[in-house]
């Protein structure tokens, strides 16, 4: 095993409504690959990403040299180990049609219980949205153009917006299939 290889958890950590912070890291930290028409190529994968596996996107963050994404499983089915290198290859592709690349792993975490509390996962949507702030690209982090949400069917769910985790958690409790894991019965679910 190479020395800078990531070590994963267990894969059953991935799948089911889990819900994992991804940043995915361009290769040798190198910029200029980040665009308006890029971003819209990566928000077309990332729905095909999250339609094909079942999942919900309530925060990603673009910043110049990497990628910042939440992700939820929406049901049994999803499996976000096998999302991420199905986004990562296609990623890839439109970054290679402009001499860029991914590091060759992403970095995952794995939000623990306490970290799938409400307050405790907004927490962690803020900290993603709030990267351009923290590397002084803007002042606010609502006026970042390379941010956002992305939530199959519900295309006016913007994290700009005050109402938006209202919403969201509105429509996870309405999504989410009865009785899977850690949706629903108490434990871990996301805005418990």
């Amino acid at each position: 095993m190479p020395h800078d290889y990531l070590h994963r958890l267990n894969s059953s950590a991935y799948r089911g409504t889990s819900a994992v912070h991804w940043s995915m890291t361009i290769a040798g930290r190198r910029t200029g690959w980040l665009n308006p028409l890029h971003h819209c190529g990566v928000r077309e994968f990332l729905l095909h990403t999250l339609a094909r596996h079942s999942l919900a996107c309530p925060a990603y963050c673009l910043m110049p040299d990497h990628g910042h994404f939440l992700w939820l499983g929406l049901d049994s089915s999803a499996d976000q180990q096998r999302a991420s290198s199905y986004f990562r290859r296609h990623w890839n592709q439109l970054l290679r049609s402009s001499g860029f690349e991914l590091q060759s792993q992403a970095f995952d975490h794995v939000l623990r219980p306490g970290e799938r509390e409400r307050g405790a996962f907004c927490a962690v949507a803020t900290y993603i949205l709030e990267n351009p702030v923290r590397a002084a690209l803007e002042n606010e982090w609502q006026a970042y153009r390379y941010s956002g949400a992305a939530i199959l069917g519900r295309p006016e769910l913007d994290p700009r917006e005050d109402d938006f985790w209202e919403r969201f958690w509105r429509h996870w409790n309405v999504t989410v299939a009865p009785g899977e894991t850690g949706a629903r019965d108490g434990a871990g679910e996301p805005g418990s």
